[in-house]
């Protein structure tokens, strides 16, 4: 199952008004749950860098069914996943990037959020998730 048109325009909402609540421009992506671009919203003045930014940490949340951060935390330096930002034509492994998980328990897509440090994307991109439940990941062997 995919994130739907009418969640991912949810999603973006929510995160848009964290992002006015922060006085900060941002680019915010959704994939779905094969990991294609579904939504992007790009504030005014917002970094033309951030828009690639923000669709890879999208994908990356998806293709690993965990938060950006998290593997960020896995692939540092002598850490089991060093070297997988390399994977996968690029990722992002530094935070905003966040599963969308329905109530059943599926991921259904991802957020990703780029404009800001990495705890303000983060919190634009958590405030986006909530808005759709923020149901709980399900269980990965790799998640701390």
């Amino acid at each position: 199952m995919h994130v739907t048109i009418e969640q991912a325009e949810i999603a973006i909402k929510a995160a848009r008004a964290k992002a006015e609540e922060l006085n900060i421009q941002f680019c915010i992506a959704i994939v779905d749950s094969g990991a294609d671009l579904k939504a992007f919203f790009r504030m005014d003045d917002a970094w033309v860098g951030s828009i690639d930014i923000s669709i890879k940490k999208a994908k990356t949340a998806v293709f690993f069914g965990m938060p950006t951060g998290e593997i960020g935390k896995l692939s540092q330096p002598g850490g089991p996943l060093f070297g997988i930002e390399h994977s996968n034509g690029g990722l992002i492994t530094f935070p905003g990037g966040i599963p969308i998980v329905d109530e059943q328990g599926v991921l259904t897509g991802a957020i990703g959020v780029s404009g800001s440090s990495v705890e303000n994307d983060n919190a634009v991109a958590a405030a986006g998730v909530a808005a759709l439940g923020g149901y709980p990941l399900p269980a990965h062997p790799w998640r701390t």
